[in-house]
């Protein structure tokens, strides 16, 4: 007797399970910035978003895999679209990415939630490859694409590693977010366009 295909899950299931999943998520999220990551806890996030603890355990692996995936799905909801700007201007176009950078790290909304994130992510290896491979590396070879551009229209020169200038360009970014969050502004962002740009026309 052949084996019987499994029964399809029904769009009703699959619309409660979507449901729930957007629950967690949302909770997640709002509750690593309401208490911060260290004190977020599974059963925490199962109370807010109104499921059980096993249902999270089912999906995730972790509550950073829970994070990941919040931070995902914001990312995907506040997206304006593939691709950096190409006015054929590479100073003016990097300039206002730094500063939506600038303005995205400096969101009170999303500073705890992503620095528990960076946390756990350096004590997680599993969670870093997540990271990298869904959000970090999509993200680089957008930035990777602009200068390319770039490169081939001669505001950079040909001979530019293109993977250390993305580090010259948004890293001071990140260290500066990290450390020292009240100097994150517009004025330092330009400057760093400006002080890499000069390095990197050759």
């Amino acid at each position: 007797m052949s084996p019987q295909p499994a029964p399809k899950q029904s769009a009703d299931a699959s619309r409660r399970n979507e449901n729930s999943r957007r629950a967690i998520l949302t909770a997640a999220f709002d509750l690593a910035g309401e208490i911060g990551y260290d004190k977020l806890t599974i059963e925490a996030i199962a109370a807010r978003a109104g499921v059980g603890k096993q249902t999270i355990y089912r999906w995730w692996p972790s509550k950073g895999a829970v994070l990941l995936d919040a931070v995902l799905m914001l990312t995907d909801s506040d997206s304006a679209g593939p691709g950096l700007p190409d006015t054929g201007d590479l100073e003016a176009d990097l300039k206002l990415v730094l500063r939506a950078t600038v303005a995205e790290l400096s969101d009170p909304r999303f500073d705890l939630p992503l620095r528990g994130l960076t946390s756990a992510i350096m004590h997680d290896r599993g969670l870093a490859a997540a990271y990298t491979e869904r959000l970090q590396a999509p993200i680089d070879e957008l930035k990777r694409h602009r200068l390319a551009a770039a490169q081939a229209a001669g505001e950079i020169a040909d001979d530019v590693d293109l993977e250390v200038a993305i580090a010259l360009i948004w890293g001071p970014l990140m260290d500066r977010w990290l450390l020292r969050p009240e100097g994150l502004t517009t004025d330092f962002a330009d400057r760093v366009v400006e002080t890499a740009l000069r390095g990197l026309r050759g």
